[in-house]
């Protein structure tokens, strides 16, 4: 009988994407799609390469990160959430008040 040698790897995969990106993109294409690509360059490629992590495919508002550490992942969540909150301060509430 002849053994196979399975390689095994632990990772942590992290599933994210843009909330209301359709409505965004319904509402101002060019600017979502800027506000978009700005917030990938800015903030989550670096975030992604502090928390040692790895892009394992980018979605139109989303993205697959692999980590080799939970601890690295949550980090990574909840860091990116609160720059979110940060970088949104400013920005209108399109649903509010466009009356929908």
């Amino acid at each position: 009988m002849v053994q196979q040698h399975i390689r095994r790897k632990l990772a942590a995969v992290l599933v994210a994407d843009v909330a209301g990106y359709s409505r965004l993109m319904e509402f101002d294409e060019e600017d979502t799609h800027q506000r978009l690509s700005a917030l990938q360059r800015e903030l989550i490629n670096p975030k992604v390469k502090e928390y040692r992590g790895s892009i394992i495919k980018k979605t139109g508002d989303g993205a697959l990160v692999e980590f080799a550490s939970v601890v690295d992942a949550v980090r990574f969540a909840v860091e990116v959430q609160r720059r979110m909150i940060e970088r949104n301060t400013s920005v209108r509430n399109h649903r509010t008040e466009s009356g929908t």
